[in-house]
């Protein structure tokens, strides 16, 4: 029997699908999710989504062709009324509604008993085994967050989320619990009382939890804190990680392995080619209206996208940027095309994403998962670039240029050294807060952390390639996620963004999973 699995606060299921991954001796699945817990719509789609995707694959059961219609389809609404319909007509859409629940814990609508009644009804009363997963909303302990309000208010729910999670543990009495959150965990303070030291307490309800770290014997609070960097994840994701163990079970001394660090180049370089889209161009000011803090409103220009005009656009930033001689402008001697390029779409056809040899290969294209037919997906989902505006483009191309030459993205100042028009008109450019905010991500060494703010805009994830000038896609976030290529996500591109942002690298939950399942073999 696989053992159960609740997970809270599940995002779009990104714990989850590490944890189910992991096999046994005879290939079959050590766990299995019987309730997930998301608030966010879109999230929850994803869930129920991958939730029947499991159904089959983790009972060795074949895919129904509905699955590949829905991956391959462009059209967003024609892709929703597929899932749905599947959903209804088979018995394995019944599972995975149970099992995925929109619920937002701690809200009026849904309080303790409810909650206790979905876990019961999966699980049973308190069952011999079963594992609780998850991450309570973490946009109050993060160090942005607090920079933006000033530090952490008494008044901010999002702070006492956790507690939620401690209800259903001292209620429910897991074997084990893993907790994620911010690295910013560590330092948040309510008044002079740290925040970590209240959930350190709390967590070990009573005395019959004992914490522990996933990568070394914890003496302190920085020992918690896993850099998915060195365990094999392509990003430099720092998360506070909690391994909460019942004390009739025993710590095994098991500890995640570090690995050779992995490029983001190997993961994302290999994905089809595309280019950024148009939408606008900034023309001037109107000094005879204002917008909200007063200052006159901007004026813009609607652009309607082509390959000829954006070819033209970035063709002209590049003439004005070889005057700067900031890099040799390598295979850029006669422009840049757009004849071979599109800007993508939530289906591309194409061949192989990623070397065969690739560390991740396995992973990405779900060999371990009895049954899946790789193949039948015949290219990539959620692949398409987003619009921008042309003074964004101008940007993104010098800083991809400038990375060619100095292997570091340009601050703020290198962009007022070259040309006024290029550092960007936001009321904090002079604050010093925000001197990275146009980045690329170094192709040659891990990417920097995906956080929900991508849903926002790019420019924090600008691709590396000049000849593309776009920020990353929801795909590629995926990728430096290590969620599997036949991971769909639901929603509007800014929802399918947000919730790459929220999630935890599937492949590092995996490593975690590993170490669990070791531990409740016993």
């Amino acid at each position: 029997m696989a053992i159960p699995i609740i997970d809270l606060f599940a995002g779009p299921g990104g714990l989850g699908e590490g944890f189910t991954s992991v096999r046994d001796g005879h290939g079959k699945p050590v766990f299995e999710i019987k309730l997930s817990i998301e608030k966010d719509e879109s999230a929850h789609k994803t869930l129920t989504w991958r939730s029947f995707y499991r159904q089959f694959i983790n009972k060795g059961k074949t895919l129904p062709d509905e699955y590949y219609q829905a991956y391959q389809e462009k059209d967003l609404k024609k892709r929703e009324e597929i899932i749905e319909q599947a959903l209804s007509e088979y018995p394995e859409g019944k599972i995975a509604r149970e099992e995925a629940c929109l619920v937002e814990l701690g809200s009026k609508k849904w309080p303790s008993s409810k909650v206790d009644n979905l876990i019961i009804n999966q699980i049973g009363q308190k069952p011999d085994k079963w594992v609780l997963i998850g991450g309570p909303p973490c946009q109050a302990y993060s160090n942005a967050g607090r920079s933006r309000v000033g530090g952490i208010r008494k008044d901010d729910h999002r702070v006492y989320l956790y507690k939620e999670y401690l209800r259903i543990i001292k209620k429910h009495s897991p074997s084990v619990f893993v907790m994620e959150n911010v690295k910013g965990l560590l330092s948040a303070k309510v008044g002079e009382e740290k925040v970590f030291d209240w959930i350190k307490k709390d967590l070990q309800v009573g005395g019959k939890y004992e914490l522990h770290s996933f990568v070394k014997p914890a003496t302190k609070d920085s020992d918690y804190l896993i850099k998915s960097e060195l365990y094999g994840i392509p990003q430099k994701r720092h998360r506070v990680i909690l391994l909460g163990i019942r004390k009739d079970l025993e710590h095994k001394g098991e500890y995640l392995e570090k690995t050779d660090q992995v490029n983001l180049d190997s993961v994302i370089g290999k994905l089809p080619i595309i280019r950024s889209g148009l939408n606008r161009e900034f023309v001037s000011y109107d000094y005879l209206h204002s917008n909200n803090n007063g200052k006159p409103k901007r004026v813009y220009t609607q652009l309607k996208d082509s390959d000829l005009l954006w070819e033209d656009y970035v063709n002209q930033f590049l003439s004005r940027i070889k005057k700067w001689d900031i890099t040799p402008l390598n295979g850029l001697s006669k422009g840049i095309s757009a004849s071979k390029l599109s800007i993508g779409g939530e289906f591309i056809k194409c061949d192989s994403s990623l070397e065969d040899n690739h560390p991740l290969h396995e992973w990405y294209k779900s060999l371990n998962h009895q049954g899946f037919e790789i193949w039948k997906l015949a290219g990539i989902a959620n692949h398409e670039s987003r619009a921008h505006l042309t003074q964004d483009l101008m940007r993104y191309l010098f800083a991809s240029l400038y990375v060619e030459k100095n292997d570091t993205f340009p601050r703020l100042k290198d962009y007022a050294k070259h040309a006024k028009e290029l550092v960007p008109d936001h009321e904090n450019v002079n604050s010093g807060k925000f001197t990275d905010r146009f980045r690329v991500q170094l192709k040659n060494k891990p990417a920097t952390t995906i956080t929900s703010h991508i849903s926002k805009d790019g420019h924090y994830f600008i691709h590396y390639d000049p000849k593309q000038c776009r920020s990353l896609t929801v795909r590629e976030a995926a990728r430096i996620q290590t969620f599997p290529d036949n991971y769909l996500f639901r929603g509007s591109r800014t929802q399918q963004f947000h919730q790459v942002g929220n999630a935890v690298p599937p492949h590092l939950a995996y490593k975690m999973g590993k170490i669990v399942a070791s531990m409740l073999d016993q």
